[in-house]
């Protein structure tokens, strides 16, 4: 009998068809790594940031891949590629800059190459001699974002950063100034040329001076600048004047300011105010006038040594300058003068005196200036050349009075008017010399020297008579004294017989002497004996 079929011990297993999708563990490594590559791409492309060109005019110092540049000495950007312009003038870099400096690209940001350089006295970029050029950044205070820049072939000489306010100079001719010349206050270096350009109209230049915190604050409305440059020489009415600021201004100039000492206190300037650049101390702390009188002399004497500019002075106070010196001819009388223009500051000369007649309440001048000059001139108020300077030879024109001055009035009709003038010293001398040798030419030499002749014959005659009358008893006079000097003379020669004879009277004097004293003494000790006489002692 068949037997029983067997059941198996494990359940049969269904076949479960294969997933065509089935991800492989061996794929997870290539997958995660494209994965971490697109989140790389990704957060390149959102960190990235901005690229900006620079145009310079050469390529100096700069290596696409290898240029960095530089805000204060912190990485902030590359340069990636430096390529030529269409018209080959200039060179344009690319550059990638970081994305935490996008704020830094303003319109008016500044780059530069930085590589040493020398230049207004300073050194500078000598550290990229080891390390290589960068490209030096300066940071704008604009609000208007800017990609594409022209970079700077100069470094800038301030940066924005700075503290300290821009002021504008305005000069006649610049001088031994450059960018980075020093600014000086009190031969102190406060600040330095910043920038300089010609004027449209070529008659000037302007110069931009910037000058540090806190010394800015000294730069007041009144303030004076003047060139500092060199050695500055003035020869004038009162001598030779030698002036400098210091061995750098020497060599490379620079410029000096200050306030005029006297001055009201004044506001401090405001920033890019204009001033103006005087050639040198003595022209900028002249004191400036708002009431100037002009006026007109017309001198005969030489004005050698007179030059424009040359001082005005009243009894040693210098109230005004001359300002023009030329020649007149006048053809009524066929002779030349030199007009001599000067300006007077009534401020000076008579700003202040004593109230009374002819015043205004104050002791202010009266409202009439003509009538002033008038009454001075009528007191004799003269213009007068006169020497500053023996050694230079300068000229001054004097404003005194001369009361022995021929009578003279102010020419109101000339423009400007004309005030009287009198000889210089050196004239006045010269016109007295010639007074005195015309007195001389009237003396009658002629008559004097025949009169001298006649005495001096009269004279002779007179000797004459004294030869033939009066020698003669001179003579003998003489003779006989000659005679008498040589018997005294023989009186007094030791062997002479009056010798001998004074000799025993000497010796007998003394004799006599002795025996007085003897007898004195002998009187000393007997006095009895002038009554009584001489007593015979007794032998003993």
């Amino acid at each position: 009998m068949p037997e029983p079929e067997r059941k198996p011990d494990f359940p049969n297993a269904n076949a479960v068809p294969r997933s065509r999708w089935r991800l492989q563990i061996v794929w997870l490594v290539p997958i995660l790594a494209v994965l971490i590559g697109a989140w790389l791409a990704t957060k390149a492309v959102v960190e990235k940031g901005p690229t900006i060109t620079i145009s310079f005019l050469s390529a100096e110092g700069l290596e696409a891949g290898k240029t960095k540049i530089k805000f204060k000495d912190v990485d902030i950007g590359i340069i990636k590629s430096v390529v030529l312009t269409h018209d080959h003038a200039r060179v344009i870099a690319t550059a990638d800059i970081n994305k935490d400096a996008t704020d830094m690209l303003v319109d008016n940001t500044r780059f530069w190459v930085v590589r040493p350089r020398i230049s207004g006295g300073t050194v500078s970029g000598i550290g990229t001699l080891l390390s290589g050029s960068y490209v030096g950044m300066d940071v704008g205070n604009s609000k208007t974002g800017r990609r594409d820049f022209v970079g700077l072939e100069v470094p800038p000489v301030i940066e924005s950063s700075e503290p300290g306010r821009e002021f504008i100079l305005k000069s006649s001719n610049m001088g031994s100034l450059d960018v980075g010349s020093p600014v000086y206050f009190r031969r102190l270096q406060v600040g330095q040329v910043s920038a300089y350009k010609l004027d449209p109209d070529g008659h000037g230049v302007t110069l931009h001076v910037f000058i540090n915190a806190p010394y800015d604050r000294f730069v007041l409305g009144d303030t004076r600048f003047w060139h500092a440059s060199g050695v500055d020489v003035a020869v004038s009415s009162n001598g030779i004047q030698v002036n400098t600021q210091s061995l750098v201004s020497i060599l490379i100039g620079g410029i000096a300011f200050e306030s005029p000492p006297g001055m009201p206190d004044e506001a401090v300037a405001a920033t890019d105010s204009t001033f103006t650049l005087f050639p040198d101390r003595a022209e900028a702390m002249k004191a400036h006038y708002h009431i100037v009188s002009k006026f007109v002399g017309d001198f005969s004497d030489s004005v050698r040594g007179l030059t424009v500019g040359a001082p005005v002075d009243f009894r040693g106070i210098v109230v005004g300058e001359v300002t023009a010196i030329y020649t007149r001819f006048d053809p009524k009388t066929d002779k030349f003068t030199i007009p001599v223009e000067i300006d007077l500051y009534p401020e000076l000369f008579t700003s202040r005196y004593r109230a009374g007649a002819g015043t205004a309440a104050g002791g202010r001048l009266s409202n009439d200036p003509h009538a002033l000059a008038d009454r001075l001139v009528a007191r004799g108020l003269r213009l007068q050349l006169r020497t500053g300077n023996l050694l230079t030879g300068q000229l001054y024109v004097a404003v005194d009075f001369f009361p022995d001055a021929p009578k003279a009035t102010v020419n109101w009709e000339s423009s400007p008017p004309g005030l009287p003038t009198i000889p210089g010293n050196l004239q006045r001398l010269q016109d007295n010399v010639t007074q005195l040798l015309a007195k001389l030419n009237t003396i009658p030499f002629d008559e004097i020297g025949k009169n001298t002749r006649q005495t001096l014959a009269s004279a002779n005659l007179l000797l004459n008579d004294l030869d033939t009358v009066v020698v003669p008893q001179a003579r003998g006079t003489l003779a006989a004294a000659q005679a008498a000097l040589q018997s005294a003379n023989n009186a007094l020669k030791p062997e002479s017989p009056l010798q001998e004879n004074a000799a025993d009277a000497v010796q007998q004097l003394a004799r006599a002497a002795t025996a007085f004293r003897t007898l004195a003494d002998y009187l000393e000790r007997h006095p009895e004996a002038l009554i009584r006489g001489k007593q015979q002692e007794s032998p003993p």
